[in-house]
């Protein structure tokens, strides 16, 4: 007695042929869509809806202090360009730390690196996005402090002063951003909110009167400060022009402390593992 032997056709799915096709390449997801994802970011949560909301109640208390207390001498435009800037300087960077931090301290790294498995370019949209909102902010701030100049010139009955220049202002919008890539560049070290904030405290009230006194006291750190302090060099920019020595030494510590330690930063963003 014979058997005959029958082989179930192979099915069309599982030739050969189709399973040694290569799969289609996904497409990038494109850079305009991660700025946009990251600025909502920056805006969805209490805590960064809150903090830009700071900004430009900072930005109004300045005025009003200026007009309150200031004399009538001081009563000019250049007034309230330095007054809304310096608490910029303290705000901006927590935005900017948060917008990297907020990754690791909310566990959003797992689903943003997994769509994204380039951290580069997130880290890079994250960066565009924070300069961003710096500079929105301080046009923001300056227009505030331009209607206190009009509302103190006529709560004194005098003509608003317009002293200071659109470079002047623009040297002030370079420093807070500058301060504010500070903040970014210690969100990337280190990828903890509350260590990257007590850095850049650090970094603002301790650091400065430390070189100071080191200034004062040893004649040798005198002569090199300004190649090696960045916060001394880039608060110049809110006295107006620098000379070129000035922006030699601008650009010699923002080498040491933006430059370098945001590529080690970078670096161990790319290799961290994010749990």
């Amino acid at each position: 007695m014979s058997t005959a032997t029958t082989t179930a056709p192979r099915s069309a799915a599982t030739t050969p042929t189709d399973l040694a096709a290569p799969r289609p390449d996904l497409a990038a997801i494109p850079f305009t869509r991660l700025l946009g994802v990251e600025a909502r970011k920056t805006f969805d949560t209490r805590s960064g809806f809150w903090l830009l909301a700071g900004i430009g109640i900072a930005a109004t208390l300045a005025t009003a202090a200026v007009i309150v207390f200031a004399p009538d001498s001081a009563q000019v435009y250049g007034s309230f360009a330095q007054a809304v800037g310096f608490p910029m300087a303290l705000l901006l960077p927590v935005v900017a730390v948060l917008a990297v931090t907020s990754e690791w301290s909310q566990r959003s790294g797992l689903t943003t690196f997994t769509l994204v498995p380039r951290r580069g370019r997130v880290l890079l949209a994250k960066g565009v996005v924070a300069v961003a909102v710096g500079v929105v902010s301080m046009l923001l701030a300056m227009g505030i402090g331009a209607l206190g100049n009009l509302l103190g010139a006529a709560i004194n009955g005098v003509d608003p002063v317009w002293d200071s220049s659109v470079q002047q202002l623009a040297m002030i919008v370079l420093a807070n951003v500058l301060g504010l890539l500070v903040g970014f560049t210690l969100g990337v070290l280190l990828r903890s909110s509350p260590a990257a904030i007590t850095a850049y405290v650090v970094y603002w009230f301790l650091l400065p009167t430390m070189f100071g006194l080191l200034a004062a006291y040893q004649s040798w750190f005198a002569d090199v400060q300004g190649w090696i302090d960045f916060q001394y060099s880039s608060t110049l920019l809110y006295e107006g022009d620098l000379s070129a020595t000035e922006w030699a030494h601008l650009g010699v510590s923002g080498l040491l402390w933006l430059v370098l330690p945001l590529a080690v930063g970078v670096l161990l963003v790319r290799r961290s593992e994010v749990k």
